[in-house]
């Protein structure tokens, strides 16, 4: 049986829907998360042709990311997907050393009670 691949939350969605609409390369849609911009919000800053002193989307997006922190692109790219799957392997890691920390601490808590003799009441 095919494991079920969960889809993405919405918020990686958008980045993944905009980065197919306006056609973004993985680098570019990472430094356009770096920057702050909101997916929706992509289309008014893209050129449609009709204004000639606009850049287009892609060399505004590396233009604004240059200006700002001083480099071409990002030191690592991942891609959106790649992201998405690194943070549930991390969010899945965190949830098992927990349960573990927790069964841990319970161990702990009902050995003691179990090995110290009453004390008589003074």
């Amino acid at each position: 049986m095919a494991k079920k691949k969960k889809k993405p939350n919405p918020k990686m969605q958008a980045w993944i829907d905009a980065r197919k609409l306006y056609h973004l390369s993985h680098a570019q849609v990472q430094m356009a998360r770096e920057l702050g911009m909101n997916p929706k919000r992509l289309g008014k800053k893209n050129n449609h042709d009709q204004e000639p002193w606009k850049m287009p989307l892609r060399q505004f997006i590396e233009h604004l990311y240059f200006k700002r922190f001083g480099k071409e692109r990002p030191d690592v790219v991942l891609s959106i997907e790649e992201k998405v799957r690194r943070d549930e392997e991390k969010k899945a890691s965190r949830r098992e050393a927990k349960l573990l920390r927790r069964q841990a601490e319970a161990a702990a808590q009902a050995k003691p009670e179990a090995s110290q003799p009453s004390l008589p009441a003074a």
